[in-house]
C-alpha cells in the first residue's frame, strides 16, 4: 500500500518529534517525574487522554525493566489542563518477560495541593521478542485512499484554541463516517481514519496509546455533540508498528445510561493488528 504522495512533507524521527519532547518525562527521584504538559494536545481546554496516556506511558517505560507497553489500563479521575504536573510510579512486579507497574498523574489546585489526575496499571515487556505467529480472524477496515479522505483542514476553521491537537495530527476520515459533519450522521456509531502525526513522525508503541484516542468520538455519528469525556481507557499494543500511515477504526455498539464503549483497531502499513482498545466515555445527552 502506497499512501507517500498525502504524507506530510517534514519528516521527523521517533525520539526527535513534537510527540517526544511534549511526552519527555524528566526525573526527579527514583519513581517520580516532572512534566510541563503541553497546551498543544488540547481539545477546549482539556489535556487529550490519549497524549496523556502516553506521558505517564512513557515515564513507566522508564521505571520499568521493559520498555514496551504490552497492556495499559487507565481511570481519568478529574480533568487534566496544560501546565506542571508530576507522575508518581511504582514497580508491582518484575519478571523475565513481563513487569507490572502503576503511575499516577498529579496537578495542584489554587491551594498548591496535589490533585490525582489519573491512574494507570500496566504491564511492559519486549515487542521484539515476541513470536511471529499470527492466528485471527480479524481484517483490516476498508477505508478509501488518503485523497478521497477528509481532514479538520477541508472542514469550517475552528474557534481558536478550541482543538489545538488536530494541528499535531495527520487525519483523513472516511467520508463513509462524516455524516455529523454534514448534519446527517448515520447513527451507526462508527469512525474510521487515516492516521499520522503532522510531522510525519513514524509510529512506534507510545504513539499507538494516543492513536486510539485522537478521532472525533463515535458519539458524533450518533447524532450527539458536545464533549465526550472518558473514564476508562484500556490499550492492548501487539505489534511494534510498520513506518507508514496508520488505519484506525472505532465502533460504538451500545450507548446506555449516559455512557458508551468504544472499540478501537488500529492496524499498520503492513496490515498488521497493532493496537486495540476500549474505552467507557460519558455521553452528553442533552
Amino acid at each position: 500500500m502506497s499512501e507517500a504522495a498525502s504524507l506530510p512533507a517534514v519528516q521527523a524521527r521517533i525520539g526527535d518529534s513534537e510527540f517526544d519532547r511534549d511526552t519527555a518525562v524528566t526525573r526527579r527521584e527514583t519513581g517520580v517525574y516532572d512534566i510541563d504538559l503541553s497546551a498543544g494536545w488540547t481539545i477546549i481546554s482539556a489535556v487529550n487522554g490519549g497524549y496523556l496516556l502516553a506521558v505517564l506511558g512513557r515515564a513507566l517505560a522508564d521505571a520499568l525493566p521493559h520498555a514496551d507497553p504490552f497492556t495499559i489500563s487507565a481511570h481519568y479521575l478529574t480533568a487534566s489542563h496544560p501546565g506542571p504536573a508530576v507522575v508518581r510510579t511504582d514497580v508491582v512486579r518484575s519478571g523475565r518477560t513481563l513487569s507490572t507497574g502503576t503511575a499516577s498523574l498529579f496537578q495542584y489546585d489554587d491551594a498548591g495541593r496535589e490533585v490525582e489526575r489519573i491512574r494507570v496499571l500496566a504491564s511492559y515487556g519486549d515487542l521484539d521478542a515476541l513470536p511471529d505467529d499470527v492466528r485471527t480472524t480479524a481484517v483490516p477496515p476498508v477505508i478509501p485512499p488518503m485523497d478521497q479522505c477528509f481532514g479538520p483542514e477541508d472542514g469550517p476553521a475552528p474557534v481558536p484554541g478550541s482543538s489545538a491537537i488536530t494541528d499535531r495530527l495527520m487525519l483523513k476520515l472516511d467520508p463513509a463516517t462524516l455524516g455529523w459533519a454534514l448534519g446527517a450522521p448515520s447513527g451507526k456509531g462508527e469512525m474510521r481514519s487515516w492516521f499520522g502525526l503532522a510531522d510525519g513522525r513514524d509510529a512506534d508503541p507510545l504513539s499507538l496509546l494516543l492513536a486510539v484516542d485522537a478521532l472525533p468520538p463515535t458519539a458524533f455519528e450518533l447524532g450527539l455533540s458536545g464533549w465526550v469525556p472518558t473514564v476508562e481507557l484500556t490499550v492492548h499494543v501487539r505489534s511494534r508498528p510498520a513506518p507508514g500511515p496508520l488505519r484506525v477504526s472505532i465502533t460504538t455498539r451500545n450507548l446506555a445510561g449516559g455512557f458508551l464503549e468504544e472499540d478501537a483497531e488500529v492496524w499498520d502499513s503492513a496490515d498488521r493488528l497493532v493496537a486495540q482498545s476500549r474505552q467507557l466515555a460519558r455521553a452528553r445527552l442533552a
